[in-house]
């Protein structure tokens, strides 16, 4: 199994996303995939976007320039006057509705989770606000109130935390990550940080090579 640890705030996250789906795609009926939020900000008490915005200002081109991924004026907005924004990011919520889709389209969480970034990233939407999951509820063919009742339920919030700390356990401490999954304590790093296609699929795929051989010699 493939267990992609993702922030929806993650700008790398953002750029990498093009390549973990195209890495699903790639792989899909060879390997299992699961993806996790990792709670990259959870703010004791809410912290306005100044907090970081000097940050994305400073990293944002390197990101567009390394990954091929554009920032939507709308985000950069925000990011440019943040003395006038009205943002606190914190990444509970898009982890919730994160939730709440691998429940209800499983197959469907990484298209969500690429839709997250985007209308956070491109579209400037503000992923603690409810009204930011509106427009895709409709794509995805969930009823609004269905959605908006499981945003709100406390099961959910409960299930993101529990991504948290599996996070946690494979001691991610930066975004995005990649692991293969062998056994329940087995598991091998594909990524670090962010990497492009031929790179994570050729990594993944000495593994997969790796393990083949290893069981060879154990039948031996």
């Amino acid at each position: 199994m493939i267990i992609y640890c993702y922030d929806a705030y993650c700008g790398w996250c953002y750029g990498f996303s093009p390549v973990i789906q195209k890495t699903e795609r790639h792989f899909r009926g060879i390997l299992d995939f699961e993806i996790f939020s990792g709670g990259m900000i959870l703010p004791d008490t809410p912290r306005p976007i100044s907090a970081i915005a000097s940050h994305i200002r400073n990293t944002y081109s390197t990101i567009e320039n390394h990954t091929g991924v554009r920032f939507g004026k709308d985000y950069l907005w925000h990011i440019n006057h943040p003395l006038e924004s009205d943002w606190f990011p914190n990444s509970e919520k898009p982890a919730i509705a994160l939730c709440i889709i691998k429940e209800l389209l499983p197959s469907r969480a990484f298209s969500f989770a690429a839709d997250l970034q985007y209308a956070l990233h491109y579209e400037g939407r503000d992923l603690c606000d409810d009204e930011a999951y509106r427009h895709l509820l409709d794509e995805y063919g969930i009823d609004t109130s269905v959605f908006f009742e499981k945003l709100h339920d406390p099961a959910y919030k409960e299930k993101a935390y529990y991504e948290f700390a599996l996070c946690k356990q494979l001691h991610v401490t930066g975004f995005p990550a990649v692991f293969l999954q062998v056994t329940d304590t087995r598991f091998y790093a594909a990524a670090k940080g962010y990497t492009d296609f031929n790179t994570l699929q050729t990594r993944i795929w000495n593994i997969l090579k790796e393990l083949r051989a290893e069981d060879q010699f154990q039948s031996v």
